[in-house]
């Protein structure tokens, strides 16, 4: 402190820099602190905490993820379209643009013609009473009459032989078949460059029945496509930013912010460094990430079970990206599944016949047309590689009739109106029955 007389007084006051009672003792003035720098806010959408085809919008301090258009799924693991795979839709539907959809809209059938779906494939044929190139046009089919021309020659073509996705065109009284505009091999195995994705290159996809790059003008402005299995994906270029469908901008530098304080809890999750299909569970300071339910691997490299029926076992189909029995709902009525090549084949149950995606029905029994039957001739049905032997006396002009009795059959057939009630044995599938009189001569036919 400093003392000054005033009208013979002192006065003590505190120097320069210091506070306090002057007659007691001053102290120094502590230090002014500036008030904290106000802290940028904080944009919750960068990073981007969505999945794969996913879009954050913030509201507030909070973003959230939702699926794209069209996309469906979990907007924070990932969004898948309604379709990668043909199999993935209904077999009156295709895969087209991610979407099942008809077919035979986009399907380049002429006039006078109708489309039909057979596996998701569409098919051109001619309407009724009309002829010609399906791909093309049709035309009417010109009525003759009967008066003193002479009948028109019979057209080789009609029904047609070649098959399926063939043409066919009457050379001389000859059927000359050939593969339409667009499809390969030789009748009548003709079929189109590919009907689902699997049969075309890992960079390429199936449609409309060409291996395409399906990447073309898929992506939006400053945004970069990959392929893999089939599948193309959108990402923003480095540095950008934004919806990859649609537009990426420059990402801007965010503003630097303080170091948290020691008494802030940090998130370790946030965001989350384990990649797509994962999930991140924070231990303290440290993140813990886990694949999602139904997905295999280990993050950062979490994967569905599948996406294509080549990842699954034979006698399973990729379904839902989860490799899944096709068997179930997939035959009629009667009939029985099974699984070829990921592909679900249905049949008609034994004694029944009919279409058997639609329904069987039971096979009626044969009743013989004619009177009673006089066993005047002995044959001998022997079957080769098998311990089956069948002795029977037949008349032989029943002898056809008993063969497509036997071939409908898979184990055992009772003939009532022969002469007399006979078990006959099928051989294993491929083996050859002769059937021969005791006379001479031989007839070979397979079952």
């Amino acid at each position: 402190a400093q003392c000054a007389v005033v009208n013979h007084q002192p006065q003590c006051s505190c120097q320069d820099g210091y506070q306090g009672d002057p007659f007691t003792g001053c102290s120094p003035v502590p230090a002014s602190t500036p008030p904290p720098p106000v802290e940028a806010p904080r944009n919750p959408c960068q990073p981007s905490p969505c999945g794969t085809n996913a879009v954050c919008k913030a509201s507030g301090s909070v973003g959230s993820c939702t699926c794209l258009s069209d996309y469906f799924g979990d907007p924070y693991s990932g969004c898948r379209p309604e379709c990668v795979l043909n199999s993935e839709c209904s077999r009156r539907k295709a895969c087209l643009g991610n979407k099942c959809t008809d077919p035979c809209v986009q399907a380049a059938c002429g006039n006078n013609t109708e489309c039909r779906v057979t596996n998701h494939a569409p098919a051109c044929n001619c309407l009724a009473g009309f002829t010609g190139d399906p791909l093309a046009a049709c035309t009417l089919i010109p009525v003759t009459t009967s008066t003193t021309v002479a009948p028109a020659p019979a057209n080789p073509c009609r029904p047609t032989p070649c098959g399926l996705y063939s043409g066919c065109r009457n050379a001389g009284g000859r059927p000359v078949c050939t593969c339409q505009r667009g499809y390969k091999g030789s009748p009548p195995n003709c079929k189109p460059e590919c009907m689902v994705s699997s049969e075309c290159p890992q960079d390429r996809a199936c449609a409309r029945q060409k291996c395409v790059d399906p990447c073309v003008g898929l992506c939006g402005l400053n945004a970069q496509c990959q392929v893999t299995n089939h599948v193309p994906l959108c990402a923003c270029q480095a540095n950008y930013t934004g919806d990859p469908f649609v537009r990426c901008e420059l990402q801007r530098t965010p503003l630097p912010t303080l170091p948290p304080s020691p008494n802030v809890t940090v998130n370790p999750c946030l965001p989350s460094p384990c990649g797509p299909n994962s999930q991140c569970k924070p231990n303290i300071e440290t993140p813990v990430c886990s694949c999602l339910t139904n997905y295999i691997g280990r993050p950062p490299t979490c994967r569905p079970e599948c996406t294509i029926n080549a990842e699954c076992a034979g006698h399973l189909a990729c379904t839902g990206e989860r490799c899944k029995d096709p068997c179930p709902g997939s035959c009629g009525r009667s009939a029985y599944c099974q699984v070829v090549n990921h592909s679900p084949q249905c049949t008609c149950d034994e004694g029944f016949t009919g279409d058997p995606f639609a329904g069987c029905t039971e096979i009626p029994p044969i009743v013989p047309t004619e009177g009673p039957l006089s066993c005047d001739s002995t044959f001998i049905i022997s079957c080769t590689k098998t311990r089956y032997f069948v002795f029977h006396i037949i008349v032989q002009t029943q002898l056809a009739l008993l063969l497509r009795s036997v071939k409908k059959t898979n184990k055992y057939v009772f003939v009532e109106y022969l002469c007399n009630i006979v078990k006959i044995a099928k051989p294993r599938s491929g083996r050859k029955c002769r059937i021969r009189p005791f006379a001479s001569g031989a007839t070979t036919f397979f079952v």
